[in-house]
């Protein structure tokens, strides 16, 4: 997003967190009400469009939402949205993006507040590797020609009593409903929203053996330091890399592994 949605997405962040501060407000009944709203606004383009439309003014906008959402929805997800609508949106479909992202937030919050948002983050990440290695999950997931039911009953036999329920519920909402973006993007995503839960940036780790304990809070400390962040580390495994660790940041990768200085040695023989 940019401009003036960049803006409104900015404000919308900001009373997203006032709201869930208060813990009388039920995360997970929220995140499903704000998932709901997205999911209308993504087949009524025509809504859609009335509630971006700048020619209307903020305060009518708003009352439209009250007026269509007030008995389907709870109070906390109508104020939220009829607040989003009053700002003002570059696309109109900005604000079902926005409204998305506030949904998944409210889950993790809910995690968050039960003490396992550590477990969803490495949960969500090792799911993603699942699927990288393993094509024909990754079919039946994005088939478009499965139904919705399927999918859920599938990820149901995959993850349920095996995962966090708050992981469950996301990762079934992401494959039900893509919105266009790739399984894999949807899940990169999702973790990143999770790790800015705690302020942190994510390293992906990738290393030939398991990392010990000590090396794991060593590397975590240093990295910190560096940073100047609390950083969370998402270990991967590959016995490719031969030895070392290779971390990744965001685009920026720092490589120590001995494949890494192999191939630096042979670049420069071959020169």
């Amino acid at each position: 997003m940019n401009g003036a949605s960049r803006e409104a997405l900015t404000s919308a962040r900001e009373r997203f967190n006032a709201l869930t501060d208060d813990t009388s407000v039920d995360a997970a009944k929220l995140a499903e009400e704000l998932a709901a709203v997205t999911a209308l606004l993504d087949r009524e383009v025509s809504l859609r469009r009335v509630l971006t439309d700048p020619a209307q003014g903020g305060e009518a906008r708003a009352e439209l939402v009250g007026r269509l959402l007030g008995s389907q929805i709870g109070g906390s997800a109508v104020a939220l949205v009829s607040d989003m609508v009053r700002s003002r949106w570059s696309r109109s479909r900005d604000l079902p993006d926005a409204i998305e992202e506030l949904a998944y937030s409210a889950d993790l919050v809910a995690a968050q507040r039960a003490g396992t948002l550590d477990d969803v983050e490495d949960e969500l990440f090792r799911f993603g590797r699942i699927v990288a290695s393993n094509g024909e999950l990754r079919r039946a997931l994005t088939d478009r020609n499965a139904s919705a039911a399927a999918k859920t009953e599938l990820l149901r036999s995959l993850l349920g009593g095996r995962a966090n329920p708050v992981t469950e519920r996301i990762v079934i909402r992401l494959v039900v409903q893509p919105r266009g973006r790739s399984l894999e993007a949807g899940l990169e995503a999702l973790s990143k929203l999770a790790a800015t839960r705690r302020d942190r940036m994510v390293a992906v780790v990738t290393s030939a053996v398991p990392l010990s304990e000590g090396q794991r809070q060593r590397l975590g400390a240093a990295l910190t330091e560096l940073y100047g962040r609390q950083i969370h580390l998402n270990l991967d495994v590959d016995p490719e890399v031969l030895g070392g660790v290779q971390v990744r940041i965001g685009d920026e990768v720092i490589n120590g592994t001995i494949a890494e200085r192999l191939d630096q040695v042979s670049q420069r023989m071959a020169g």
